[in-house]
């Protein structure tokens, strides 16, 4: 089991949210929290990256969709990057690869 981290970054097109250890029932709470205390423009793009997520199950995933909901809430978009093959797998069987924005790695602007 890894520990948690997400250091936040702000950039030209929107907060950049990294992503590290385990996103699962009793890390994903910190997420939901971060992501529902930023504040989105209109236009802005929240980006996700997954580059150093080691494990993700059905509670990371539903973090994942309090991004979107808390995005489409704002007017933004959000998008997730660096995708590990094991947690791009779990997208793509429950669908979310088809409503989720997936780019791919260093696909972002940010510094």
């Amino acid at each position: 089991m890894s520990l948690l981290t997400i250091d936040t970054r702000t950039t030209a097109t929107g907060p950049l949210l990294r992503i590290a250890g385990d996103l699962d029932y009793a890390t994903s709470e910190e997420l939901r929290t971060r992501v529902t205390g930023l504040t989105l423009e209109p236009g802005q793009c929240l980006v996700l990256d997954l580059g150093e997520l080691e494990f993700c199950d059905s509670s990371g995933i539903t973090a994942l969709l309090v991004a979107r909901h808390h995005a489409a809430a704002a007017g933004a978009d959000v998008a997730l990057e660096a995708v590990p093959d094991n947690t791009m797998r779990i997208l793509r069987i429950v669908g979310l690869d088809q409503i989720l924005t997936i780019r791919p790695d260093g696909a972002s602007t940010a510094p």
